[in-house]
């Protein structure tokens, strides 16, 4: 009887991530980034802004200059050390991804509650705004108000907020429909509850699951349309830096020097794939249709 038991022990939440090879080594190398990027300080030897014209356009090498420690991923035009403006130009990229990820959630996701729920002309007024933020391209919007907002972090944030809500109210509303009508809600009223209770403490919790794999998707989005905005020059300005402006500063010295544009191009393309596979993870452990073992 025990090794029946045993045999038809229940696989847990963190036996299904260990199985999954691809998610759970891109969960590994996105907290490598992130706690290398947190602790930048203690892993460089460089301020990001330190420049050296005499050893600008350095290649990357391991042995130690006259100067200070080894370049290990070169140095740019102005002779600053490529591998401490990646990180710290990482935590801009990440922190502009995450800020307009989790308010655009936090709008997005309040907004379609009160749509699923409610109905009626409060449904029809919130759909019809996110018909028409949907209608035009994330990027065209953006532009546009950070050419009248000016360059820099913060109105970059704000430009990239415009749309960052739509996806979330959408995802919201269609999950409380299907939960509006359970035998859960409907006990709710029977003994009074508040609409505040039911929509918070019964509701919510049972869509946070599909809600979650659509911040971490757009996650990798927003940090993508950073790096693009920036890349033209319309987002984080020097000296601060970014993975986008790397690139865009980078782009006249390719040929000279494809190091510069290589290391914040491979750390672009390399977080935005293991957020994709965490969130696809995400996706398929608690679709409900999905066949768990």
């Amino acid at each position: 009887m025990a090794n029946q038991a045993t045999s038809k022990k229940k696989v847990t939440l963190a036996d299904r991530f260990r199985y999954n090879k691809a998610a759970l080594f891109s969960l590994i190398v996105l907290i490598v980034i992130f706690l290398m990027m947190l602790f930048a300080e203690q892993v460089t030897a460089y301020r990001p802004t330190q420049g050296d014209l005499y050893a600008r356009l350095a290649p990357p090498s391991f042995a130690a200059t006259e100067k200070g420690p080894a370049h290990i991923m070169g140095t740019d035009q102005l002779g600053q050390d490529v591998y401490s403006r990646l990180l710290y130009g990482g935590r801009v990229s990440l922190t502009v991804g995450f800020v307009v990820a989790f308010v655009g959630a936090l709008i997005g996701i309040t907004l379609g509650m009160f749509a699923g729920y409610f109905g009626g002309w409060i449904d029809m007024v919130i759909m019809r705004m996110v018909d028409v933020w949907s209608s035009s391209p994330t990027l065209l919007v953006a532009l546009t108000f950070v050419m009248v907002l000016g360059p820099g972090k913060w109105n970059l944030i704000i430009a990239l907020l415009v749309n960052s809500w739509t996806l979330f109210c959408r995802m919201a509303r269609s999950q409380v429909l299907v939960i509006r009508s359970s035998a859960m809600v409907e006990s709710g009223h029977a003994i009074g509850a508040s609409t505040n209770r039911i929509m918070f403490r019964h509701i919510m919790p049972n869509i946070i699951s599909p809600l979650v794999t659509t911040f971490v998707l757009e996650l990798a989005h927003f940090i993508n349309a950073e790096s693009n905005l920036s890349f033209l020059g319309f987002g984080v300005q020097p000296p601060d830096t970014s993975w986008g402006l790397m690139i865009g500063e980078g782009r006249k010295y390719l040929t000279q020097a494809p190091w510069i544009v290589l290391f914040p191009g491979l750390s672009i393309g390399v977080t935005v794939l293991c957020l994709n596979l965490v969130g696809n993870w995400i996706r398929d452990e608690f679709d409900p249709l999905a066949v768990k073992q």
